[in-house]
């Protein structure tokens, strides 16, 4: 006996209220990444996550390459010059740290392609420089305002933050009223 055919199922509605953006775009992240040869679109939006800040801030995953032998892939890495042979000495252990977001030996081989930070290329990428440290300029103010930035923090007990208060108050009452 054969069974009659099944009505056509409704299509799938949409959740009610808000969504994740997450999930209206994972589709379109995994076709595009597909496309590129990564079956696992966590490698390109984890990618901090996966190689380590230090090393996602020099690099971009370009693609994965699968040659015809089958032993393992390649993945294509973009890279300023300069930081290249830093990136080279790193691919080992990049490559282990690829290989766990994976969860087998996907990747046999990195590859590395040297670009210039800027340009007109395809596959050019903003690398992100290292956050630099923001210098403390000290205000010189008379001494009168360094008496009321005293005054104003001589109730704090522990040392280090009523100096760091001190400071902070000698620069406010320091700064010119214009």
């Amino acid at each position: 006996m054969t069974r009659p055919p099944s009505p056509p199922q409704p299509p799938s509605r949409r959740m009610r209220g808000f969504e994740a953006a997450s999930g209206l775009l994972a589709d379109r992240i995994r076709k595009a990444g597909e496309k590129r040869g990564f079956a696992v679109s966590r490698l390109l939006t984890h990618w901090a996550e996966v190689a380590g800040e230090d090393v996602a801030r020099i690099t971009r995953p370009v693609k994965v390459g699968y040659g015809r032998e089958g032993f393992g892939a390649t993945l294509t890495l973009l890279t300023s010059a300069a930081h290249a042979p830093m990136v080279q000495m790193q691919l080992p252990a990049l490559r282990d740290r690829v290989n766990a977001c994976y969860g087998y030996a996907a990747i046999a081989r990195i590859s590395l392609t040297q670009t210039a930070p800027t340009g007109f290329a395809e596959g050019q990428a903003q690398f992100a420089p290292a956050p630099k440290a923001v210098a403390v300029r000290a205000v010189a103010a008379d001494p009168s305002v360094i008496a009321r930035a005293a005054e104003t923090a001589s109730g704090v007990q522990d040392e280090g933050l009523r100096d760091a208060l001190a400071l902070l108050a000698r620069n406010i009452l320091g700064k010119s009223k214009a």
